[in-house]
């Protein structure tokens, strides 16, 4: 459980949105080819992809090869073979419909409309060949027409078939309540048991039912028959009920609206679930797969010290970490991400030892703490004191030999200095910075900062860091 919390405290919130973006992207992939080829060659690819992480895991070289090349070779035949379906599917949608929105693969088709629109015309002696997709993608059968998407209406059936209409000699594809493309044309049967009295379009249907599992209606425009070809078969229908039927069982389930819905929700909330896993799988293969290592020098900064305390020695001034994570993430660390803190509020005066642990460090996130060196640092504490001293100049240089320095004042001649007991007890002097003898001239003043040694002196709240060094020069006669 500790190595879960662990691991998920090393997801970035940069993490996240790259799991989600691409998974939605998958996603996206299935909603607009599910049912087609296209989509089952990518479920192939996708088992052929774990078969290669697989043999990769095992260490086996070659089997991993090959399975990476069918692979490559696998992508360039979708593109290759099935590039006028995926035209096809992408032509019938708007961008829109393409990112958002869910196509409905199983809507429920309005049989008793089109066996109305079925006998009206096969009365009239209006030819028409309407096809009824199953399970099988027919997009390979099929060649040409024109997209319409336009639910289907006992009318709109009627109007596509009539005469005078440019579509009227080709199919119309229906899929689920919508006429998704008309004038299309099917392929001709080469049976010659069939009577001399059918047409192109009965040939047509017989064709494309033979090839696929779809079913087609023919309307006889010479005679006004209707028949209906599925597999190897073309029989004719005379009652509508009959027509009904033969629809609602091929259909199966898309005429049960409530189940329909049920198992395509089902279908798509399963389909999401899974896009994420996968992602998800890719993602820590790809960026926790190959671990890096980088070693940091980092200072410390040590918190909460004590009211009256001051801090006199420590045994390092910074730690060396040694990180892990993806090799992209952790070379991109930068010593300033990283911070190092050590609490020292129970720290007594004397000598003090602290451990590093992880709850010290500060990380970024996805980078992983492997090794601290030290592990622990002495720190010497001791009580703070205030104390007023007197400042000298630290001279340094040479005065010009034409120049004689006369008198030498300081404004403050004091500061207070506060720092640690031991060290402030044993000063007598506060000393200036270096101040060049050979920058004297003729001004009588100069300012010059206080060197304070060592370095965990300050200069008490009030007093001033430097001083005024008024000064009286002249030539030599």
């Amino acid at each position: 459980m500790e190595k879960l919390f662990v691991f998920l405290s090393t997801i970035r919130w940069q993490d996240m949105i790259d799991i989600i973006l691409n998974s939605y992207i998958l996603f996206r992939f299935y909603v607009l080819f599910r049912g087609t080829n296209v989509f089952r060659v990518l479920i192939g690819m996708t088992v052929l992809w774990f078969l290669q992480r697989i043999a990769i895991s095992l260490g086996l070289i070659v089997t991993s090869w090959v399975v990476q090349g069918i692979v490559a070779v696998g992508a360039i035949i979708i593109i290759v073979v099935f590039r006028n379906e995926i035209r096809r599917v992408l032509q019938a949608k708007n961008l829109k419909s393409i990112l958002w929105g869910l196509s409905s693969k199983s809507a429920v088709t309005p049989t008793e409309i089109i066996v109305e629109g079925v006998f009206s015309m096969a009365k009239a002696k209006c030819g028409a060949l309407i096809v009824f997709p199953g399970k099988e993608d027919i997009s390979d059968a099929v060649r040409g027409g024109t997209p319409w998407k336009g639910l289907i209406t006992k009318e709109m059936i009627t109007s596509i078939f009539w005469p005078d209409n440019p579509v009227h000699d080709g199919a119309a594809i229906v899929q689920g309540d919508q006429i998704s493309f008309v004038g299309t044309i099917l392929p001709l049967s080469d049976r010659g048991d069939l009577p001399s009295y059918y047409g192109t379009r009965h040939r047509a249907a017989l064709g494309l039912a033979e090839a696929t599992d779809a079913l087609v209606i023919v309307v006889s425009e010479e005679r006004g028959d209707i028949l209906v070809a599925k597999g190897n078969h073309l029989r004719e229908i005379r009652q509508k009920k009959t027509l009904e039927h033969n629809l609602q069982e091929h259909l199966g389930t898309a005429t049960v609206k409530n189940e329909v819905v049920r198992r395509e929700r089902f279908e798509i909330a399963a389909a999401a679930l899974l896009s994420i896993v996968f992602i998800t799988g890719i993602w820590f293969s790809v960026s926790r797969g190959q671990e890096t290592l980088v070693s940091l020098d980092i200072p410390v900064d040590y918190t909460n010290r004590a009211e009256g305390m001051e801090i006199v020695g420590t045994s390092v001034k910074s730690v060396s970490l040694v990180l892990s994570g993806s090799g992209a993430l952790v070379k991109s660390v930068t010593p300033d991400q990283v911070n190092v803190r050590l609490d020292i509020s129970n720290a007594v005066i004397g000598k003090n030892s602290f451990t590093i642990t992880s709850e010290n460090i500060s990380l970024p996130p996805g980078i992983v703490l492997r090794e601290v060196t030290p592990p622990s640092i002495d720190v010497e504490m001791d009580e703070t004191i205030k104390r007023q001293l007197p400042v000298q100049v630290d001279w340094a240089g040479k005065l010009s030999p034409d120049l004689i320095l006369l008198d030498i004042t300081m404004d403050p001649e004091t500061i207070e200095i506060m720092g640690g007991k031991r060290i402030i007890e044993k000063l007598t002097t506060i000393y200036t910075e270096k101040v060049p003898l050979d920058d004297l001239s003729g001004k009588d003043e100069i300012s010059a900062k206080l060197a304070l040694n060592p370095t965990v002196l300050k200069v008490a709240p009030g007093s001033k860091d430097k001083v005024t060094i008024r000064y009286l020069i002249r030539k030599r006669e």
